[in-house]
């Protein structure tokens, strides 16, 4: 099964979550046998910046390529997800690594029990040092184990997760969270295929920046915003050493309160186009939504 379009022909699967979406609206939901399905994970804010988690799915509309699309399946519930950690092991995280070593312990700590983890550390090259587990010892040691040394291969260990995570995630969410001090200066993979690969795939990308210098934070920060912001994820820049625990903290309440919504789009065709996705919600205030940019509709 494919995570960025749900082809919804396995019965247990579809049965489960649209009970659950029933229990969740208190709506009987709108199904379709062979109906193909896009699925979305949206983050609320108000005005104020503070996380709405109390909306119904009558406050939501999705748009397809701008037309008006179908919501059929509507989640606001914690649901389990499968995470991967990519914490950047170049030499200039020396200095940070006991921070975010805690920061990362902290937010496996916060997440839903259910969640399965992995780790991949990077610096030249990049690794999967914890393969996906739930025991937060294994997590710890793994997390650890690592040295800081050498460049910074940020889209490399992204590149890696994404497939990681697609042939081994079992949860139906997929979450990756990038943390990182420096600008990519050392991968062979290609911001384009990264690119590519997100808009292939149902995986949100959460990002941490702990950049010192402003300047190399200006450049560091458009790379990070631009691909969190086409998957639907949210980045963070802790001000100082001290908010980098907390940061971590509030990504992970973040992850837990997003809204899982699947439209059935009025295009079916598979034809390998690019569809760009726009959600709105309505309710008290002004309210933004954040939720990835778009997907390609193919079955590969």
């Amino acid at each position: 099964m494919k995570p960025a379009i749900l082809a919804l022909a396995i019965t247990a699967f579809v049965t489960g979550v649209l009970a659950a979406s029933s229990g969740a609206t208190g709506q009987p939901p709108h199904f379709q046998t062979g109906t193909r399905l896009v699925v979305v994970r949206a983050t609320v804010r108000n005005g104020r910046g503070e996380i709405v988690t109390n909306l119904d799915r009558d406050a939501f509309a999705v748009y397809e390529n701008g037309q008006r699309q179908p919501i059929e399946i509507f989640r606001r519930d914690d649901i389990p997800v499968s995470l991967g950690l990519l914490i950047d092991n170049s030499g200039s995280m020396r200095a940070l690594r006991g921070k975010v070593e805690a920061a990362a312990l902290a937010l496996a700590r916060a997440s839903n029990p259910d969640d399965e983890m992995f780790v991949v550390n990077f610096n030249d090259k990049a690794q999967i040092d914890v393969p996906f587990t739930k025991d937060p010892f294994v997590l710890e040691s793994g997390i650890r184990r690592a040295d800081a040394i050498g460049g910074t291969a940020m889209r490399d260990a992204i590149e890696l997760a994404q497939q990681y995570l697609a042939e081994h995630g079992t949860r139906d969410r997929k979450v990756l969270l990038v943390v990182t001090d420096g600008i990519d200066n050392a991968s062979v993979a290609t911001r384009e295929l990264v690119e590519r690969q997100a808009d292939r795939r149902d995986t949100v990308i959460f990002a941490m920046g702990l950049f010192g210098d402003e300047q190399r934070g200006k450049h560091g920060r458009a790379e990070l915003d631009e691909l969190v912001e086409r998957t639907g994820g949210l980045a963070s820049y802790p001000a100082s050493v001290d908010d980098i625990e907390p940061s971590a903290i509030e990504i992970a309440r973040q992850i837990r309160r997003q809204y899982t919504i699947a439209y059935a789009p009025s295009n079916q065709a598979l034809d390998g186009s690019y569809r760009s996705i726009r959600v709105t919600a309505t309710g008290p205030g002004k309210l933004s939504v954040r939720t990835r940019a778009g997907y390609v509709a193919t079955a590969q």
